[in-house]
């Protein structure tokens, strides 16, 4: 990995500035209670953030949902927690509107569109799934089946607790590639609104050794053309489409390995 310390650190350091207020549905006192405001890491999940949240709102609720799990919705769309942080803020908010309004319920929960996370080890498993399925798409699943069990637990614990150092001493080795070919192939979800994201087998070089692009990828697999006005946002920034699949994989990728990439059309 031809590694830029500097912008992975600043990837790293990424906050979404979040105000949460309480339902009105499930709120049970006169008065509503104050929001909670808090700077959530991009590359967190919902889940990881939320513990002070839910904490505040405990005494505003029934005595009946006080084990309830609660979810969150942006301007009426449930937001599914195991998208990071910064992917649903890119999807839902951009920087159009700060803070980002975030509304906590503790019933009704949309069996339709979310998957229940009852613990942080719902998470953890999903992150660790994700991680595997990068890495067999990386380098055949070899280098996290080589990693001993801790190797993986200092991964997560990196991630819980918001260590740069702690978490890419293990990453780097995910990371690793060859100048000649790069990946085997390039772990990408590409989110586009009201559909579940796009993913498929791409090569990093074309058969005649020519690097990918952003642009060639959104090409392949954007199923409609891109219009002008319309966005590619990959961790808040615009990406530009002539930079390298293999550079952008290796330097912006969130956690999990997997580089999100989330089409934002010109109408929204």
């Amino acid at each position: 990995m031809a590694e830029d310390r500097e912008i992975l650190r600043e990837v790293w350091d990424g906050r979404v500035p979040v105000c949460v207020q309480l339902s009105s549905d499930d709120c049970t006192t006169l008065s509503a209670p104050d929001s909670y405001y808090l700077m959530v890491p991009r590359l967190s999940y919902l889940p990881l953030v939320m513990d002070k949240v839910r904490k505040h709102f405990l005494r505003f609720i029934s005595q009946d949902q006080q084990d309830a799990e609660m979810w969150l919705e942006s301007d009426g769309s449930p937001l599914k927690w195991h998208y990071p942080v910064g992917v649903l803020f890119d999807l839902h908010c951009g920087a159009a509107s700060l803070p980002w309004n975030l509304t906590a319920h503790f019933s009704h929960f949309p069996e339709q569109d979310l998957i229940h996370c009852p613990s942080r080890e719902v998470v953890e498993s999903h992150f660790m799934s994700s991680l595997k399925e990068a890495d067999g798409l990386k380098h055949r699943g070899q280098v996290i089946t080589s990693m001993q069990g801790k190797d993986h637990k200092q991964l997560w614990m990196g991630l819980c607790n918001d260590k740069f150092d702690q978490f890419w001493a293990i990453n780097r080795k995910l990371m690793e590639s060859t100048p000649e070919e790069g990946f085997k192939h390039i772990p990408f979800r590409l989110h586009c609104p009201f559909q579940a994201p796009i993913q498929q087998l791409v090569r990093p070089l074309t058969e005649d050794g020519r690097q990918l692009t952003l642009g060639d990828l959104v090409a392949e697999c954007l199923p409609v053309a891109l219009q002008e006005g319309d966005r590619l946002v990959i961790q808040g920034i615009e990406g530009p489409r002539d930079t390298p699949l293999q550079w952008l994989s290796e330097h912006l990728s969130h956690p999990d390995n997997f580089l999100h990439i989330c089409y934002i059309p010109a109408q929204t």
